[in-house]
């Protein structure tokens, strides 16, 4: 029987405006409003409003949550914060994923670390119960309890270079909200059965996690609250930039091409059913500095030090805005046309151009005087085989091949980590 599709707390909101829905993950989301290219250009330009209440949430808490959390997630806790590699302690967070026995991926997942003892994760749309089950398997006599809150909060990304302008009019306290705020900390603590004294408040009481993450690769904010605060929130954020501020309201298509642009991975596409190694995203693994082993013992570790036949993922950028279909499926070749490999993700960062050989995004502060990108196809591929960066290879579906470039990075000057002194 097909599974009903659910709607997040502002699914009228979407329809009432117009919103182009589909199915993802589950829940009929909005793709776009206006459209995909002014959504993109507006969170690099401005800032863009995200629903991403269709993510789950799972708490994980008691004397063994962070043991359970060692075994199970990829990073290792003791050693994930900051260049010196610190323990991860209250008001942090870290990515990484969640591995089966054989090393591939379950899910990935950002884990914020509450308290001693207490530990929120955050996986992808219909994935609580999956991760859930994966945790309490390997629980075994550890005092850790497990609680999924799918569907029980709201979440509102808040993206681009004015995301701190505008929630600066938002929060109740902006000053000590914003002070300390460095990527990938948080402040506030929810829990929908708990008691809500610790908190970041809005200025009309709502209670948040306010956390500085995104899925964007640009300066801005998640925000975690009640499901029933959900419309008022976004609302209160709209309010708050209208007039001199750009705010837009943006679907999923923009989410996808901003972080294909970042070099950001969607799992169950661009991570998925094979071994989580050789890829982007190694900061997530535990290596120890001559990479012969690992810093921890986690589920799926032993699996990874014996791949066989390893796979190889890496970005791309293409030389214009066109594009392959990953669902045709789309090939990649070698120079001597030889198969090597498929595409993961192909989509078009609208941000970005080149010029002289040079790619600028549209929010670069030294870009050529009278720049206007038209932009670039970028994504992901997996191959049979090394390559090296600034090698060419060639796209191909059915109905066109495309020359491409291995790269290690695609969207140049990106606001995410940038020190928060400088966007408030």
């Amino acid at each position: 029987m097909q599974q009903k599709i659910k709607n997040t707390p502002l699914h009228d909101w979407h329809t009432a405006r117009g919103a182009n829905m589909a199915d993802f993950g589950g829940y009929d989301m909005p793709l776009w409003y206006s459209s995909a290219k002014n959504e993109h250009l507006s969170v690099l330009t401005g800032a863009g409003l995200f629903d991403t209440s269709h993510m789950a949430v799972l708490l994980v808490q008691g004397g063994g949550a962070r043991e359970l959390l060692q075994l199970c997630f990829t990073n290792d806790l003791e050693a994930c914060v900051g260049r010196s590699k610190k323990p991860l302690y209250a008001g942090r967070c870290v990515y990484g994923a969640y591995l089966d026995d054989d090393g591939c991926v379950i899910d990935d997942s950002i884990i914020y670390m509450l308290r001693d003892g207490y530990y929120m994760a955050v996986v992808n749309a219909g994935m609580g119960a999956d991760v859930a089950r994966h945790l309490e398997s390997r629980r075994g006599g550890r005092e850790a309890r497990i609680t999924d809150l799918t569907d029980r909060l709201g979440k509102i990304d808040v993206q681009g270079p004015l995301a701190g302008k505008i929630m600066a009019r938002v929060l109740a306290d902006p000053q000590a909200v914003f002070e300390n705020l460095f990527y990938f900390s948080f402040k506030g603590f929810f829990d929908p059965d708990s008691d809500l004294s610790a908190a970041v408040r809005l200025k009309d009481g709502t209670p948040v996690l306010f956390s500085r993450t995104g899925y964007t690769g640009e300066f801005g904010f998640e925000i975690y609250m009640q499901a029933d605060r959900t419309t008022a929130v976004w609302e209160q954020i709209l309010s708050a930039a209208a007039g001199d501020l750009t705010l837009t309201p943006c679907g999923l298509a923009a989410r996808d091409s901003l972080r294909g642009g970042a070099v950001l991975p969607l799992s169950h596409q661009d991570i998925g059913h094979w071994p989580f190694i050789n890829h982007p995203w190694e900061f997530a693994l535990p290596f120890n500095e001559d990479r012969s082993g690992f810093t921890k013992n986690f589920v799926g570790a032993e699996a990874l030090l014996k791949v066989q036949s390893p796979e190889y993922t890496y970005p791309f950028v293409g030389d214009d805005l066109r594009k392959v279909s990953t669902g045709d499926p789309a090939v990649v070749t070698d120079a001597d046309g030889n198969e090597i490999g498929r595409v993961l993700t192909c989509v078009t960062d609208m941000g970005i151009g080149r010029h002289e050989g040079r790619i600028y995004s549209i929010a670069s502060p030294d870009k050529p005087e009278g720049f206007r990108p038209r932009g670039l196809s970028c994504g992901f591929i997996k191959v049979k085989t090394q390559l090296d960066y600034g090698q060419t290879v060639a796209l191909r579906d059915s109905r066109r091949k495309l020359k491409a470039t291995v790269t290690q990075d695609i969207r140049p000057d990106r606001t995410a980590r940038r020190p928060i002194s400088e966007m408030v």
